[in-house]
């Protein structure tokens, strides 16, 4: 393997690392978004009130997500077996 082989495969790798987890940590950041909003209207400021919420929306995104997450992992998977990245 060549250095930009090399090079091209870490690309990839992370380009898909971010794909993946792209909208998991989208919906974290929404649902904590929202949470902030209706802490500073009610000027509640406890910080473990923003992780259940965050943690139980990141949940259940990765199990909507799953099928779309695993498919895309196998092509990926499959591409970098066979050679065509």
């Amino acid at each position: 393997m060549s250095p930009g082989e090399a090079v091209d495969l870490a690309r990839n790798a992370l380009f898909a690392s971010l794909i993946l987890a792209g909208p998991i940590m989208a919906i974290g950041m929404i649902v904590g978004l929202a949470i902030s909003i209706v802490q500073a209207v009610t000027q509640l400021q406890e910080q473990t009130l923003t992780f259940v919420p965050k943690i139980v929306g990141m949940g259940l995104a990765a199990a909507f997500f799953l099928p779309w997450l695993t498919t895309r992992m196998i092509e990926y998977a499959g591409q970098v077996w066979l050679g065509g990245l």
